[in-house]
């Protein structure tokens, strides 16, 4: 399955996503799945453990490894949510 489709699934489910980005293994809530200006993949999800803390973060696609759905379900609601991110050109998938 491609990762664009295991993201949205994983977005449309309301369902947290674990991966290891630049060497670190990571639990986030994805909300947006996207393109930004230089036409890279990106996702802006919310890390809820592992790597530099809990947080909105970005996380280009090239640089996840390991990508995982898991059971365990997020509500999908965080104030500091932005579904209209100018940071994305395109957005394929989102909260």
């Amino acid at each position: 399955m491609a990762v664009v489709d295991v993201i949205c699934g994983a977005i449309a489910q309301r369902r947290l996503l674990s991966f290891t980005y630049k060497g670190e293994a990571r639990i986030a809530e994805p909300f947006i799945l996207g393109y930004d200006e230089h036409d890279d993949l990106v996702l802006s999800a919310v890390q809820t453990a592992g790597g530099s803390g809990i947080g909105f973060r970005t996380f280009p696609i090239e640089g996840v490894t390991s990508l995982k759905v898991m059971d365990q379900k997020f509500s999908g609601f965080r104030p500091q949510y932005n579904p209209r991110d100018r940071f994305f050109a395109r957005i394929i998938c989102q909260v």
